[in-house]
């Protein structure tokens, strides 16, 4: 977000203690926050802020310690007595830079393009004559899959950029695959990189499928997952030996063998639901993650990409992301990291309520996002929690840690409690964005040490408690009956404070508060300062350059902004459910319960998505400028591309040249050369143990294998069979190998070490 923030620093004099105690306000014109506008607001050295649109206001002045804001109505001037700390003004969220594109007679409307995070989107309307689209990202056609057709028009994302600036084509084509005139193109989509800061890329490059630039990693796979292709998706797994896997939770159930390391990003598109699925491994959650280092993504395509009706359940992963999905009415947590995982990335999702549970505080649902069990190195970052009963549980009692975890720039958007709750663990916690919560924000407890530093709280009771000390000491206590944490504090706004607001600093009272401030987030919390009940101090983790990762927090006061900005929390354009939630709160027994409206539309939910093209293929080159290089195993393509008259596909670049093969295994420019057709080809793909070469052809075709000049065996097995079993014709002399293949997809594998450079595909004619 392109966010033009300017900050007027106020020096002013210091009052003596009994002026302090008598300073007025006399306030009439502030109004609430807006960000869909420009505003300027006031931060008191109470920590309260308030706002002024500036296009209501004449001038700011200051006569000695008092500050005079003058409306443009004319009326009785706002005035503050030595006691402001700052004024800034920030300019209305952006919406998002939209790209360059002319709509002449003759060539596709084009509606709406825009660049976002690591990926680009347009949408168009429909063309006369055309059947289908084709697209292409600075001259390099994405996945079919990418393509959508809505009730109304047509929509293309491009996954997998590097941050940079772009153009994106959508040509028309006939029913019979041919490309027609009418071809437009969009300009100048800005695209920039996901906030990467937090424990999960710390000292680790690339965490899930993708390189730390936003690119696949070489080699890596691309899965696309519908409702009707969650079932029949298939790949080659590495599982001891190579097999093929049908069915989503089936191949992650195959990864979790620990022997295939090849990255897999899976893209849902549309809705898919729990019934969608081949099976889920975890009752409880759904969709199991589990044992290995899995290299896997899990995200969203478009802004409408909704998980529904199950959940997904970590244990013993490492590099595992999650992005750009809405979860919805899981199982039990939407997120549950249970045991033993490291190197988690969570962010840009929405999390609605989920099932409802059996006890009287589950009305919401159970957990949302829960970190437990020796669960270290994750960031949960830029994702919206949707009213959700139970945010975040972190920590629980038989954790040996240390274990690191970061939440920034995440939209507490009027859930209630565990915002996060935390025991154990060492917790980062900036940017994040209370949003009217009813029960508390942010508790620890068992030891942890908390960093809360420039977190804006609206309206939010409770905000700051350690167990049994401070706020959670009054009364009968709020939420835990067990030993506390140490919480350290800088920079955090307070707004709008309801009438039963409280903070405790350990300034007002040193023995019993909520937490430590520091004048400096370099500043360490002194080794005296212990929890009242359980006697533990602050491990000062944030200040330890080896334990700590480089960030740059943004100002309290400039975080809803961010947040509910175009690059902010929350799925591509804040997702597809368009609903803002009421600040009353509903209240059954003792419990908060859900928006009757909100719960209704969960309830109702269905996708929009009329047509995803290729959805007969689930496999993908990846649709951008990154994956497919040399290296390693994994899929360098695989689109289902119609077959229409010969194809030849060779490997020059080490990837194959059309989307209908993918291959995993290892290329060589060192194995002589191939003439196909009077051309000499000089990368081959090395017919070795591992490799294993995906063929999904739509109609019967005969198939053509060329080897090496210098190979002297030229053969390999189709579909695990050798070729006498398939009736292939092998000429020694030509170094060639022919077989007829029924539409499908088939695998060739090998049977005698030799190198393949081109596989040629003719239809046969019946």
């Amino acid at each position: 977000m392109k966010k033009m923030v300017f900050t007027l620093a106020l020096l002013l004099m210091s009052l003596s203690a009994a002026v302090a105690q008598t300073r007025t306000f006399k306030i009439t014109h502030a109004v609430a926050r807006n960000s869909k506008v420009n505003q300027m607001y006031v931060t008191t050295k109470s920590g309260d802020v308030k706002y002024y649109n500036t296009a209501d206001l004449t001038s700011v002045k200051f006569e000695g310690d008092k500050a005079i804001i003058a409306p443009k109505s004319g009326s009785e001037n706002d005035e503050y007595d030595a006691s402001v700390q700052e004024i800034s003004f920030a300019k209305k969220v952006e919406q998002g830079a939209s790209g360059d594109f002319n709509n002449p007679a003759g060539v596709i409307q084009i509606t709406e393009a825009k660049g976002w995070q690591e990926s680009a989107y347009l949408k168009w309307a429909p063309l006369e004559g055309a059947s289908s689209y084709n697209v292409y990202v600075d001259d390099k056609k994405i996945d079919a899959q990418l393509i959508r057709q809505y009730k109304s028009y047509y929509r293309a994302d491009v996954l997998g950029l590097k941050a940079g600036t772009y153009s994106v084509k959508v040509v028309p084509v006939n029913a019979e695959g041919a490309e027609i005139a009418g071809a437009n193109t969009a300009s100048n989509l800005v695209v920039k990189s996901y906030n990467r800061e937090g424990f999960a890329h710390f000292k680790y490059d690339g965490v899930g499928a993708y390189n730390n630039d936003g690119t696949l990693k070489a080699g890596a796979k691309v899965l696309y997952i519908t409702a009707r292709s969650a079932k029949t998706v298939s790949t080659t797994v590495n599982t001891g030996k190579l097999e093929t896997i049908t069915g989503l939770q089936s191949i992650i159930d195959a990864y979790s063998k620990g022997k295939d390391k090849t990255p897999i990003a899976f893209r849902f598109i549309g809705k898919i639901s729990l019934s969608d699925l081949d099976h889920i491994s975890s009752s409880a959650e759904g969709l199991q993650i589990k044992g290995a280092k899995m290299n896997m993504t899990f995200e969203g395509v478009g802004d409408d990409a909704t998980v529904y009706g199950f959940g997904f359940l970590l244990r013993n992963a490492t590099s595992v992301e999650f992005r750009n999905l809405a979860i919805m009415r899981c199982l039990d947590d939407a997120m549950s990291l249970d045991t033993n995982n490291s190197h988690v990335w969570i962010h840009n999702m929405d999390l609605f309520y989920g099932k409802k549970g059996g006890a009287a505080d589950q009305a919401k649902g159970d957990g949302t996002v829960d970190i437990k069990a020796n669960s270290q190195y994750i960031t949960v970052a830029y994702n919206r929690f949707w009213d959700n009963g139970k945010a975040s549980m972190c920590g629980m009692k038989t954790e040996s840690g240390p274990n690191y975890i970061t939440y920034h720039h995440n939209w507490f958007d009027h859930s209630d409690s565990r915002m996060a709750r935390i025991r154990t663990m060492s917790v980062h916690m900036y940017n994040n964005y209370y949003l009217h919560n009813d029960v508390y924000g942010v508790g620890a407890t068992m030891g942890s040490s908390v960093f809360m530093e420039s977190n804006y709280f609206d309206a939010t009771k409770r905000p700051i408690m350690s167990s049994k000390q401070g706020t959670d000491a009054k009364g009968d206590g709020t939420f835990s009956g067990e030993n506390g944490g140490l919480i350290k504090a800088y920079g955090n706004v307070f707004a709008n404070k309801p009438d039963n607001f409280s903070y405790v600093p350990y300034a007002e009272n040193n023995t019993s508060f909520d937490a430590y401030e520091v004048s400096d987030p370099s500043e360490q919390v002194p080794t005296s300062v212990k929890t009242l009940v359980g006697g533990t101090s602050y491990d000062n983790f944030d200040t330890n350059p080896s334990l700590m990762y480089a960030y740059a927090a943004d100002k309290a006061a400039d975080v809803p902004a961010i947040v509910e900005g175009f690059y902010g929390a929350g799925r591509l354009n804040h997702g597809d459910i368009d609903f803002v939630i009421p600040d009353e709160t509903v209240v059954t027994n003792g419990h908060q319960q859900p928006w009757p409206a909100l719960a209704s539309l969960l309830d109702s939910y269905t996708s929009g998505v009329v047509k995803v093209f290729g959805e007969s293929n689930a496999a993908g080159e990846g649709g951008s400028t990154g994956g497919g290089e040399t290296g390693g195993s994994g899929d360098g393509g695989g689109t289902v591309t119609p077959i229409e008259g010969t194809v030849l596909v060779t490997f020059t670049d080490s990837k194959p040249s059309s989307s209908i093969v993918t291959v995993s295994g290892n290329y060589s420019t060192s194995k002589g050369t191939a003439t196909i057709d009077g051309t000499s080809y000089s990368t081959c793909v090395k017919m070795e143990s591992a490799t294993n070469i995906s063929v999904t052809v739509d109609k019967k075709v005969t198939m053509t294998l060329y080897f090496s000049s210098a190979d002297t065996k030229t053969n390999a097995k189709i579909d695990g069979k050798k070729p006498a079993e398939v009736n292939a014709v092998i000429d020694s002399t030509a170094k060639t190998m022919t077989v007829t293949l029924d539409a499908g997809s088939h695998t060739i594998t090998k049977q005698d070490t030799c190198n393949l450079f081109g596989i040629k595909l003719v239809p046969v004619k019946e």
